[in-house]
């Protein structure tokens, strides 16, 4: 089985600045880690791998310091990791990314399944794997908490919901995204880290890709940040005294919309 898990640097979260000037996430000069939910995507790949056998490949998009979370994912157990990286790549939104991370998998070759965190810490927006699915028109399951089994070319897996949780059969070739609640991050083996120090980090760039520069970067986004602002605090606010009976009725004659005498 190929496995193909999908990573992200991301800018750690004590450290987020914006570019006032293009309304982006400033990535120069900030610590940056893998995003916290693409753990889980890189556990599972492991975990599928070990159970039916096969390869697993990190894929990630950015800059050259990108290639630590490879490492990273590779200290843990993935087999190789392969590194997008170009300045024309810069800027893309949501839909470019997609767009970019599914013609390398397809630059890749075969491929079982895809499997990503369910969203980023950076953006929260959860579209990249559902945009990925998209662009290679394969079946996707989001907010997968477990995969049950395989049968044949099947698999069966557990989808979170608010209620409880959907199970759902899906053909290969498909794309899953993980929540936490699917299994336990292991920490990287000495193996492992020995192993990552010595993998070379496979890079492809655009002309490796040979996508139209048009569909990238900004210009290829369709989606634009117009403004960005810290939501200002809400001070308004009352206290209720007294004891819990009398708390209980002057809560009531609040939620009627009345004063509490």
């Amino acid at each position: 089985m190929n496995i193909i898990v999908c990573i992200k640097q991301v800018p750690d979260t004590t450290e987020v600045k914006i570019d006032p000037e293009t309304n982006t996430l400033v990535r120069e000069g900030v610590s940056a880690v893998m995003n916290p939910f693409d753990k889980y995507a890189v556990e599972e790949g492991v975990r599928l791998r070990e159970r039916y056998g096969g390869k697993v490949t990190a894929l990630t998009m950015g800059p050259a310091r990108a290639e630590e979370i490879l490492k990273e994912a590779i200290s843990t157990g993935v087999d190789e990791g392969v590194l997008l990286s170009d300045r024309v790549f810069a800027g893309s939104d949501t839909w470019a990314t997609s767009y970019i991370l599914a013609k390398a998998i397809e630059k890749l070759g075969h491929f079982d399944v895809i499997i990503c965190g369910k969203q980023a810490s950076d953006g929260d927006t959860a579209q990249v794997g559902p945009g990925i699915s998209a662009h290679l028109d394969i079946p996707q399951v989001t907010y997968v908490r477990k995969i049950r089994q395989k049968d044949g070319n099947r698999f069966t897996v557990e989808r979170l919901v608010e209620e409880g949780f959907e199970v759902i059969e899906v053909n290969m070739p498909c794309l899953f995204t993980v929540v936490k609640e699917i299994n336990e991050p292991r920490l990287p083996s000495l193996k492992g880290i020995m192993k990552a120090k010595k993998q070379e980090i496979k890079t492809l760039t655009n002309e490796d890709l040979g996508i139209n520069p048009d569909l990238l970067g900004l210009k290829g986004s369709p989606t634009r940040v117009i403004k960005t602002f810290t939501p200002s605090l809400r001070s308004k606010r009352q206290m209720i005294k007294g004891e819990i009976s009398e708390i209980v009725d002057k809560l009531i004659e609040v939620l009627k919309g009345n004063k509490p005498s």
